[in-house]
């Protein structure tokens, strides 16, 4: 197997990466066992989960809205009949239903744990199959060796043919070729 992005060939076919590129391997490994298909499912998350957050906003939600139809009619049944226990209830419910919905909207919106965050198309999961190495028959033969070159690999020039380089010994002889006006030495 050769490496689609640079060319380089493998030595093994289950090495998850190119050794010049680093370049992952494992889809290219997955289309070919299964002769250039992909076959992506859908993963089946079963029905949306909210999260404990907006389940307690919308239960505080729905304690407004039982309040804003149980306290009239409470109101009107304690108008209409001179039980003083209605009007009893009505005060409970009223306390209960116009205070406890929005503390309970306030409690679930401060301390309890919203939705994880999504990112932007990452509403559906896909999930390849399992990866599978291919049959290995025998470990203890190497494979044979290919004397290629990789394609599209920098050797560097040889500059020994441009120019010799100068001799050492060349700058000493002219100094030594110089005469020398020095005084006598006593």
């Amino acid at each position: 197997m050769h490496c689609p992005q640079c060319g380089q060939q493998q030595i093994s076919e289950v090495i998850r990466f190119c050794s010049r590129c680093g370049f992952p391997l494992e889809g290219v490994i997955q289309l070919l066992a299964t002769g250039g298909n992909l076959n992506l499912a859908p993963i089946d998350a079963g029905p949306p989960q909210i999260s404990a957050r907006r389940r307690g906003v919308k239960q505080g939600g729905m304690l407004l809205l039982l309040g804003a139809v149980i306290v009239p009619l409470l109101g009107v049944l304690a108008s209409y009949t001179n039980v003083t226990v209605f009007e009893f209830f009505t005060a409970i419910a009223a306390i209960l239903f116009f205070i406890g919905g929005p503390l309970r909207m306030l409690y679930a919106a401060v301390f309890e744990e919203g939705a994880p965050s999504r990112r932007a198309g990452q509403h559906l999961t896909y999930a390849a199959p399992p990866l599978q190495a291919p049959p290995v028959t025998n470990r203890n033969v190497l494979p044979a060796a290919v004397a290629t070159s990789p394609v599209g690999a920098w050797r560097r020039p040889n500059t020994a043919e441009i120019a010799n380089p100068p001799s050492v010994t060349e700058n000493t002889t002219r100094l030594l070729d110089k005469e020398t006006n020095f005084p006598p030495q006593q």
